[in-house]
């Protein structure tokens, strides 16, 4: 009975959106608010379940804020899902009892002031809070035994600082005022209510439990600040009864992820190959107590024309990873003795960033162009891949773009992969308008998947007509370490010639109007679109810059992550060449700029300052030769969280880039600078 209500209900919250009944258009702004995506899954340690979450967009007709997280359940035995927490929550990190019992997760219900712990019955049923510290739980893991749970958690407020604020004294000491992420521990069936700290005066940002229960392997860093989150991380087990912490690699760069063999004689480890390496691409494995140094240690991923970001292990002597491979995301597993790996999913099947893998079952959230992340399974034994949910059935009726991975020389003769997607009614002979969608980083990749989110125009801009062209320029991810290094010390430069080859490669092609292309992205993209815009506005005909870099040399002196910026992207500080980083600036270039250019970021943007966007806009604004609007966004940090900003940018965006892609509005006018969001 159980099963059949949650069926019904499940039934029920799909109904607004399968009645569809004949072919629509194409994908608009406002079916961003209708579709649904699986994020994180877990399998039962029996492999009897999958427990998997939903992104759920918020409706208009809700408060602004946050898209919610739902939590659903896969019976494995009756290949069927039903909803467990499915009403404006916001379900995270989920996980799963050592007896497979119940199915563990960190939200804030009901009366919370505070992130908690929680568990559930797969079989349904009121959660029950598990935690209840004064701080948010903002990681958690349990024990081998089912009993200690691990978890980490802020230091205590200052109550020097809580005093002062009281009195309305809330002056702020910039990096001063962070508190410690603490390890603690917690023995659940316990009469005592306070943890055991394990860590003081440094900060924990990821840990496992060796599978005895021993001891806990922690990435640990001097500060909580984002900078030593990427860079300063090194590898340390921490003794479960004396609470010794002992150094199990010093590691000069990027750290990842890790996983424990078996049998717990090693460490699996993802990491950049050196200090100057911006992608943790690299596969180590260390023996747990470790004697070698970093660079004595193998690299599973030398010669390899790819990027691993995941790792677990099939057995003491068998590891499995996924990669980005260029467009594609792979699995393989490889012995670690072994010279080769074996491919177990092969590229082009599907798009998956993550993978939960207990005994013989694998589960993740796949994607494909055709679809966003649904429910996905794969079998060790017969290599069968499965999906298993179909989250956005209303789709079906949609026309979609076709979209395929492409490669071209770029002026130097490197091969340069991406993604281009179609025009809806793409009829062959005629030349189209084009939207370069520049990815961030530029340590990431666009993969040949579903590419249509807030931020991304994919099936929105085909649907009006636009060719979307996605290139994975060098110092990308996912076509290995030499790949990624050839952008180092060279911030726009071969990297940007990069994009402009494969738009000359569509214009030869005779599928891209030379006259009709824009460019937009966020972040590195968005000092893409702004250098597009500036420095060669002669390509570009609209420009969208979003949370965008204008002035490199005031960038690297206002962003929290000043260390990154100088050891896997620069080089130098900015002060050593001053008029390379001039050069290589949008701000310089900003009297060239006849490129009409948006500029939106949030108010809050700790990554790349806000400031950044006011400079390019007041620039362009006193000397350049085209229309700017600056669009700002309150609350908002380095990317839109709440559902009206995440709305208010996909309509405007494409709103630009139609006005003067398409038609004949007056090149040196704007569109209302105000939306009409219709009522959906």
């Amino acid at each position: 009975m159980r099963k059949i209500i949650h069926l019904f209900l499940l039934t029920i919250l799909l109904l607004p959106f399968i009645q569809v009944t004949a072919q629509e258009d194409g994908f608009s702004s406002y079916d961003i608010l209708r579709t649904k995506y699986v994020l994180e899954t877990a399998v039962s340690p029996d492999g009897n379940f999958i427990a998997y979450t939903v992104h759920v967009p918020r409706p208009l007709t809700d408060d602004a804020g946050a898209d919610y997280k739902y939590l659903f359940v896969y019976d494995v035995n009756t290949a069927s899902s039903y909803g467990l927490l499915a009403d404006k929550v916001s379900i995270s990190s989920i996980g799963w009892t050592p007896d497979s019992k119940l199915i563990t997760f960190r939200a804030k219900l009901n009366e919370d002031k505070t992130i908690q712990v929680y568990v559930i019955s797969p079989e349904g049923g009121d959660p029950v809070k598990l935690t209840d510290f004064s701080e948010s739980v903002l990681q958690y893991r349990f024990s081998p035994n089912g009993v200690d749970l691990a978890f980490v958690s802020l230091s205590p407020k200052d109550p020097v600082k809580e005093e002062l604020k009281e009195r309305g004294f809330d002056a702020e000491i910039y990096e001063e005022e962070y508190r410690d992420r603490n390890l603690y521990v917690w023995n659940i069936k316990s009469q005592s209510p306070a943890p055991r700290q394990l860590t003081k005066g440094v900060s924990v940002f990821d840990f496992r439990w060796s599978p005895d229960g021993k001891q806990i392997a922690a990435f640990i860093a001097e500060k909580n600040l984002i900078d030593y989150s990427y860079m300063f991380k090194d590898v340390y087990i921490i003794d479960l009864a004396t609470g010794e912490k002992k150094l199990q690699l010093d590691v000069p760069g990027k750290l990842d992820y890790m996983a424990w063999s078996p049998d717990g004689r090693h460490l699996a480890l993802i990491a950049a190959s050196n200090i100057n390496d911006a992608v943790a691409g690299s596969l180590f494995i260390t023996e747990v107590p470790n004697s070698k140094s970093f660079d004595e240690l193998r690299n599973y991923a030398e010669g390899f024309e790819g990027s691993i970001k995941r790792v677990d292990w099939k057995d003491n002597n068998t590891v499995l990873f996924l990669a980005e491979e260029g467009v594609d995301i792979t699995l393989s597993q490889q012995g670690i003795d072994d010279a080769e790996r074996e491919l177990l999913i092969k590229p082009g099947k599907v798009v998956f960033h993550n993978f939960s893998l207990e005994g013989d079952l694998i589960a993740f959230a796949g994607n494909t162009w055709q679809h966003p992340s649904e429910l996905y399974a794969f079998t060790l034994v017969d290599q069968k891949l499965s999906k298993l949910t179909d989250m956005n059935p209303w789709l079906s009726g949609i026309k979609l773009g076709k979209q395929e991975a492409i490669s071209y020389s770029a002026r130097d003769g490197l091969e340069i992969q991406g993604v281009l997607i179609y025009p809806v009614d793409y009829k062959e002979g005629e030349r189209y308008p084009l939207i370069c969608m520049i990815h961030g980083g530029p340590e990431a990749a666009m993969q040949n998947g579903w590419q249509t989110y807030y931020s991304r125009w994919g099936q929105i801009a085909t649907a009006k007509g636009f060719f979307v062209f996605m290139p994975n320029y060098r110092a990308s991810s996912g076509r290995g370490v030499d790949f990624v290094m050839k952008g180092f010390g060279d911030t726009g430069g071969a990297e940007f010639t990069d994009v402009l080859d494969g738009i000359d490669y569509l214009v030869d092609k005779g599928l891209v109007d030379k006259n009709r292309v824009g460019i937009g992205g966020g972040s590195y993209g968005g000092f893409f679109a702004a250098y597009g815009a500036s420095r060669y506005s002669d390509y570009f005909a609209a420009s969208v810059m979003f949370v965008g870099i204008s002035d490199h040399y005031s960038k690297r002196y206002t962003t929290d992550i000043p260390f990154e910026s100088y050891y896997v992207h620069w080089g130098f500080w900015a002060e050593e060449k001053m008029d390379f980083v001039r050069e290589r600036s949008p701000i310089t270039y900003a009297s060239n700029c006849k490129t009409p250019l948006l500029i939106l970021g949030g108010k809050d943007d700790p990554r790349v300052h806000p400031s950044q966007s006011l400079e390019m806009y007041r620039a362009v604004t006193l000397h350049g030769k085209a229309p700017v609007r600056l669009v700002r966004y309150p609350g908002e940090k380095h990317g839109n969280r709440k559902n009206t900003s995440r709305l208010d940018y996909a309509l405007r965006t494409m709103r630009w880039f139609e006005y003067y892609l398409k038609g004949d509005n007056p090149k040196d006018k704007m569109p209302d600078k105000y939306l009409e969001i219709e009522n959906r």
